[in-house]
């Protein structure tokens, strides 16, 4: 590789240093602080902060079918067998396909879902910014006056809890649905039992407030990170004092 080429590479890997610098210190300054009021909005909304659980509740298109007799035994005037075999088990319908269509998702909540996943994925994205600006920002290694770097790399530690929290929000959505698809099979299966209707109810129920808990978290994630960076921004910027060598 010629000189040139590596000169041309430095020069490219410079600017996206650059310019990654300047978004995390426009993020701190302005794009938390918007992004904290707007949530704050969106929690106000009465999708958020006025809906009752039964505005989530959905009717699921699996009727009941009619009761089939257990116990005929042919024409109303043969006699009964002298000794009637007690069914002691109740096997589930083979679901072929369902008389009514398809089973729907839960329309409010994947209204809700809607505005939740591009939040989440913001907060991902905002903090993987951060994360690297303050990797940039850290000086190598050297003896004595790391009081600065260890506040950097205590914020880096916080900046990545809050990264992997944020992207564990993603699998706890994907687990709601095959939770709610898994009970929805047993409710196909057994549709007079009641209760597998109920627990999807209590499903849809828990992912309504689970949602409307991501969003305070998001939220509140947005304001410890803003607290922290802009309270020891002087040290994050400059961990090492300029009169450092006059010390020792």
């Amino acid at each position: 590789m010629s000189d040139d080429t590596i000169k041309k590479y430095q020069l490219q890997v410079q600017e996206y240093k650059d310019t990654l610098i300047k978004k995390a210190e426009h993020l701190i300054i302005t794009g938390f602080p918007e992004k904290i009021v707007k949530l704050n909005q969106i929690l106000a909304t009465p999708a958020f902060a006025e809906r009752d659980f039964s505005d989530v509740y959905q009717e699921l298109n699996i009727p009941v079918p009619d009761a089939v007799p257990v116990n005929s035994y042919g024409d109303a005037g043969d006699p009964p067998p002298k000794k009637a075999r007690m069914e002691t088990t109740v096997s589930g319908t083979k679901v072929m396909a369902l008389p009514s269509g398809i089973v729907t998702c839960n329309a409010p909540i994947c209204d809700l879902i809607k505005v939740v996943k591009p939040v989440i994925r913001a907060l991902v994205e905002d903090s993987n910014v951060l994360k690297m600006w303050i990797s940039f920002l850290i000086p190598k290694i050297e003896d004595g006056n790391n009081f600065g770097v260890s506040i950097q790399e205590d914020t880096l530690s916080e900046i990545q809890s809050v990264e992997s929290e944020s992207a564990a929000f993603f699998e706890q959505i994907s687990r709601y649905f095959i939770s709610r698809a898994k009970v929805i099979s047993k409710v196909a299966k057994y549709p007079h039992v009641e209760d597998y209707r109920r627990a999807v109810q209590e499903l849809d129920e828990k992912e309504y407030l689970s949602l409307w808990l991501v969003m305070c978290e998001v939220r509140n994630r947005y304001c410890s990170l803003h607290d922290i960076v802009t309270k020891n921004l002087e040290k994050l910027k400059k961990p090492r004092s300029s009169n450092a060598e006059s010390l020792y």
